[in-house]
């Protein structure tokens, strides 16, 4: 078969969430099917560690598509002018995005329509951009994979789309995420959290992911139980609103908030196997991987009760009202104070765990790319 994919979001040291769901399973899926012709479509120049296999074939189309005037140019002319000349058994878009003017088999990963719920969060040309495009997309794909029975509901709810043409791909977790010993934590702790334990979030600070409660939550808690407990903030600083910085302004205790900025795949994994425990609290989101990557981390979360993470948690993780302050910093308070907790959650997440792998995501991705070309 020839299969050509959008692998514009596989950039050398900038991984993010759907970036790591492409590189996981591209890996996977081009080295288990040597006899397949896989065609990856860049907008920019690649690293050689992005060709996983001898069955891929590496093409650079321009412009690059990072912004909403380049990604209608970049998918409606130079992608659909490449895949209606080149004639491909399927084209995946691991990032959603279909070409509208290509007469392929095309399957969509749609991971979440956060932006149908809460629009201001993303700026006003985007915004403009996914609400008018990403119905189309949706209709446009021959099938649609997603990351969660919560985002498949949605989607058919959404945009009313047959439920049989949208499959479940849960995400995975890097098999680097393991626990680690106490040398490593204490080393971990005198480098990142000034030998103090942490509490610890993980992820782009996006208004969606919540951090405003979480920073009015940390100050409650600290305001209730005197300590020298931190939060360690991992992510950059990309949506750094006006709202998360007067919140982080007006804290009491910021000068206990750490901000380490992005991390070496090497040092998220310490620093994520030394915290306390996990505080994921996002009021959206369509599966969310540092839950899973606190489990491999032999690591206690605390995680909203709402969209996908009670799907993800089940009973392995506090789960909390992400709209109430109090209820974070009440579960903060609680796993801080009780050891026994913590180890009774350290050990639903070690069965929790098993349910997820990079390799079951690769196996149901091909599943559905199969569906998808002989649908």
């Amino acid at each position: 078969m020839e299969i050509v994919v959008n692998t514009r979001l596989l950039i050398k040291d900038r991984l993010e969430g759907i970036g790591w769901f492409t590189f996981e399973t591209l890996k996977r899926i081009t080295n288990n099917h040597p006899d397949d012709h896989f065609i990856f479509l860049f907008d920019r120049d690649y690293d050689e560690e992005f060709l996983f296999s001898d069955n891929i074939t590496p093409i650079i189309l321009s412009p690059q598509a990072r912004h909403p005037f380049l990604f209608y140019w970049w998918f409606e002319f130079t992608v659909s002018n490449f895949l209606n000349k080149y004639k491909p058994d399927l084209f995946l878009s691991p990032d959603g995005y279909m070409s509208l003017k290509a007469n392929c088999k095309q399957l969509a990963v749609i991971h979440d329509l956060s932006f149908e719920h809460y629009p201001n969060d993303v700026s006003y040309i985007v915004r403009k951009y996914y609400k008018h495009f990403f119905p189309k997309f949706a209709h446009k794909a021959t099938r649609i994979a997603t990351v969660s029975e919560f985002s498949k509901k949605d989607i058919v709810k959404q945009y009313e789309i047959n439920p049989s043409l949208i499959d479940v791909v849960y995400n995975g977790c890097n098999e680097s995420f393991q626990s680690i010993d106490e040398e490593l934590q204490t080393a971990t702790k005198l480098r990142f959290s000034e030998e103090c334990d942490y509490f610890l979030f993980v992820g782009a600070l996006h208004p969606r992911k919540n951090i405003s409660r979480l920073f009015e939550a940390f100050d409650k808690f600290k305001s209730t139980l005197s300590s020298n407990v931190k939060l360690v903030i991992v992510g950059e600083k990309y949506y750094w609103t006006s709202d998360i910085k007067m919140t982080y302004i007006s804290m009491k205790f910021k000068e206990d908030v750490i901000f380490t900025g992005r991390l070496s795949s090497e040092n998220l994994q310490a620093v994520i196997a030394s915290a306390l425990a996990m505080t994921y609290v996002p009021y959206f989101e369509g599966f969310g991987i540092p839950i899973l990557e606190a489990f491999n981390c032999d690591v206690p979360v605390i995680t909203s009760n709402i969209t996908s993470m009670p799907e993800v948690a089940r009973d392995a993780a506090l789960l909390v009202d992400p709209f109430s302050v109090d209820s974070i910093a009440d579960a903060m308070l609680y796993l801080y104070k009780d050891e026994d907790m913590r180890n009774v959650l350290i050990a639903k997440g070690r069965k929790r765990k098993l349910d997820f792998s990079w390799d079951k995501t690769a196996a149901a991705l091909w599943e559905s790319m199969e569906k998808t070309i002989k649908g």
